[in-house]
């Protein structure tokens, strides 16, 4: 860490009103950025998509699971990835403890992947997740939300991510998106954001940033492990010590 210019109390408290105006205004920004966001075209979804689920086979419309809000998170775990994304890991850590409050706020918050549900369960056994996570194999949704691509799509201009042309090689792709359903059953989708539209869902970011050294990363994520990765994870340790033991 570069060495640091340290000051008196008062000229601390000079420099930290002094930015508080630009904090300010930053959060004032971001009210008028939400209240736009809520004010965009709706587009009603006419494909009817239909998930693997624990429960068996359910569509789109039974996800909602009673309430009228759907958030939908894209989760990088492709059919024949042996693990799930890294990154994507770090942002489902923040789930459990939110979702409680967001069912009770008319939200249902759920993740999908386009891996066979067993290597979702599993995956989802080992991290210790209980939000609810379903599989698109062997449907079009992925595809169609901008989320999974192919290397033909791609080398043809046709693939999009984050509302753009995509312009490099990659299956599985993350992003989030919101779904609306009204009282004739009617089922529209009403906001999806990719790439690093998420961040501020995500907890440890926003303390990070507020730190001395920030998320003090050369790029994106580049530190980040999953949870039972971590040298001095309780969790590891333990299993790899009963690996040793046979």
């Amino acid at each position: 860490m570069e060495p640091h210019k340290v000051v008196s109390q008062q000229e601390w408290m000079k420099a930290q009103t002094a930015h508080l105006v630009k904090e300010k205004e930053y959060t004032r920004m971001r009210d008028r950025l939400r209240a736009e966001r809520l004010e965009l075209p709706w587009v009603k979804v006419e494909k009817n998509y239909v998930f693997d689920t624990p429960d068996g086979k359910k569509t789109l419309s039974e996800l909602f699971d009673g309430r009228s809000q759907l958030a939908l998170y894209h989760f990088m775990l492709g059919p024949d990835w042996e693990e799930g994304c890294t990154g994507c890991s770090f942002g489902c850590d923040h789930f459990d403890g939110a979702n409680l409050h967001l069912q009770h706020h008319d939200v249902t918050l759920v993740a999908v992947a386009r891996a066979p549900l067993a290597k979702i369960e599993a995956y989802k056994k080992r991290m210790g997740w209980q939000f609810p996570w379903v599989s698109s194999n062997g449907s079009d949704f992925n595809f169609d939300f901008d989320v999974s691509f192919n290397k033909e799509d791609i080398k043809a201009g046709k693939a999009v991510y984050n509302f753009r042309p995509l312009d490099f090689e990659m299956d599985e792709l993350p992003g989030m998106t919101a779904f609306y359903k009204d009282e004739k059953g009617d089922i529209y989708r009403t906001f999806s954001q990719y790439a690093r539209g998420g961040e501020e869902g995500i907890g440890a970011y926003m303390i990070l940033d507020i730190m001395p050294k920030g998320r003090n990363e050369k790029g994106t994520m580049d530190w980040v492990k999953r949870h039972d990765e971590y040298e001095d994870d309780p969790q590891l340790k333990a299993m790899m010590a009963g690996s040793c033991c046979g």
